[in-house]
């Protein structure tokens, strides 16, 4: 008796994990690598020799990836019969139909609910950029996607409401000019996506998203220039201005090649469509990522 009941339990409890899998899967979690601008604040107002601090600020991270995956599987549902065109996106577990809309949205809700009532007992006006973001992303998904320019700029928004969450949790204030190097950081990325999207789907581009008709590489050829320049430049100008310590300024020339770098990538090695793999899987790219990071800390510790 005990064997039958033990072989019947167990089908039911793989096609269980499976749909967990699944789930986890639809909420990327490759791109919550994005939410690291949250620990900005945490940098470069020298608070990482708070513990405090620290842990409040993964917790920040960890609520952003919550509400960033629960909008992936909402956007996956939504857009589930446009996937099906895309060489890439129709391997998705919605789009290809191992996880269906009520199995994926179920689970995702309830975390989304959790973490919307863990941030407002963290801090009331985290709480109110989480929302916020949230709001920003939804809408992007369900309206802002569809309309050119408007698409980019509302991705470029919630990186710096990523970083905002990331002071306003620890309690501090950033540079405005750190935040204009955010937006047009997250802008350049987001019009390489764009430049990515047109070049592997071709004339299938309007057919997968309306707005990515209206883009031509002539037209992100001559945005990018200017989003470039504007990234470099504003960095720049907040190292001369952070009024801590000058030899900040030792940093462009990681911001210098890492832009190039990344440009190099998309337009030589037709990548782009996925900031968050590439720079994992670009070693210069990422060798250059760590060593910045380690004189942005060398530089915080010991001369601001």
């Amino acid at each position: 008796m005990n064997t039958v009941n033990n072989s019947k339990a167990g089908p039911a409890e793989g096609k269980a994990g499976s749909r967990l899998v699944d789930v986890i899967v639809s909420m990327r979690p490759k791109q919550w690598i994005k939410n690291v601008f949250i620990f900005a604040g945490l940098i470069f107002s020298k608070s990482f020799f708070s513990m405090e601090a620290v842990l409040r600020t993964i917790y920040a991270f960890a609520l952003f990836s919550a509400v960033s995956g629960t909008v992936y599987v909402i956007n996956d549902v939504i857009d589930r019969e446009k996937d099906i065109l895309h060489p890439v996106k129709s391997k998705r577990p919605i789009a290809s139909g191992r996880l269906k809309p009520g199995e994926a949205l179920l689970p995702v809700l309830f975390l989304l609910v959790l973490a919307f009532l863990l941030s407002c007992l963290l801090d009331v006006k985290f709480f109110a950029l989480l929302a916020g973001y949230f709001l920003l992303v939804l809408a992007y998904s369900l309206v802002l996607k569809n309309h050119v320019i408007i698409d980019v700029m509302a991705i470029a928004a919630g990186f710096v409401l990523r970083t905002l969450g990331g002071t306003v949790i620890i309690k501090v204030s950033i540079s405005p000019w750190l935040i204009m190097c955010t937006t047009f950081l997250s802008l350049f990325l987001a019009l390489n996506k764009r430049k990515s999207e047109l070049d592997l789907l071709l004339d299938n581009a309007s057919n997968h998203r309306e707005n990515l008709g209206r883009y031509t590489p002539g037209l992100i050829d001559q945005m990018l220039p200017v989003v470039t320049s504007t990234t470099i430049m504003s960095y720049s100008l907040y190292t001369f201005s952070s009024g801590k310590s000058s030899y900040m300024m030792l940093t462009i020339p990681f911001v210098i090649y890492g832009i190039f770098r990344y440009q190099y990538i998309v337009t030589a090695k037709s990548k782009g469509g996925s900031p968050e793999t590439d720079f994992l899987e670009d070693k210069p790219l990422l060798l250059n990522i760590v060593l910045w990071g380690i004189s942005c800390l060398i530089i915080v510790s010991c001369f601001y």
